[in-house]
């Protein structure tokens, strides 16, 4: 059965009722049947955005396991339209995370070290200025900040590293970001 080619037929009230039953219940299996309903759609927004169509299956896939924990999460009003921008979102995460696997040099990310730092024999002396400054950060924008410039990640998987919420994430690594330029500006006195 190939239900990536099926047409999407929607019923709000059922759509609902399903909802209740998975919530009540926690069977992933009544998640399933409603979820089986909309994979046409889902997949057609994964295939529009990621290009591929078997990173698309895959996509389909990683999205019904974001919908086992965030249906439960979420007052949902329409399924459909609210399904749609979950696959819409993943599907833009992916495509971040993916252009994160190409490694940035941290004085290309960190667009102030240049300007504080200018001479290329400098830049040994300016990531000890950094290591020094970082160190003088609060634990979570240390943590959020190495994260996310040091290791790569994207502002979710810091999320899920360490149990931020996304807007704590955004907000540590923003005045983590600004506590190091006072710092750097400070230390090139």
């Amino acid at each position: 059965m190939n239900f990536f080619k099926r047409p999407v037929k929607t019923d709000t009230l059922n759509d609902e009722a399903q909802l209740d039953s998975y919530r009540k219940s926690g069977d992933v299996l009544v998640l399933g049947k409603l979820f089986e309903k909309y994979v046409p759609l889902i997949y057609g927004v994964c295939l529009k955005y990621l290009k591929d169509e078997e990173t698309s299956k895959d996509a389909v896939m990683g999205i019904f396991e974001e919908l086992i924990v965030k249906v439960k999460q979420h007052d949902i009003k329409q399924f459909r339209s609210w399904v749609y921008v979950l696959s819409r979102n993943y599907c833009l995460m992916q495509l971040r995370a993916g252009k994160k696997t190409e490694q940035v040099p941290l004085d290309d990310v960190m667009e102030f070290i240049p300007f504080l730092h200018p001479e290329d024999n400098g830049k040994e002396e300016a990531l000890k200025a950094l290591e020094l400054c970082i160190a003088q950060l609060n634990s979570a924008q240390q943590t959020s900040i190495s994260l996310f410039y040091i290791q790569q990640k994207c502002y979710k998987e810091v999320a899920d590293i360490t149990g931020f919420s996304m807007n704590d994430v955004k907000s540590y690594i923003q005045n983590g970001k600004r506590n190091l330029k006072i710092c750097l500006e400070k230390n090139s006195e």
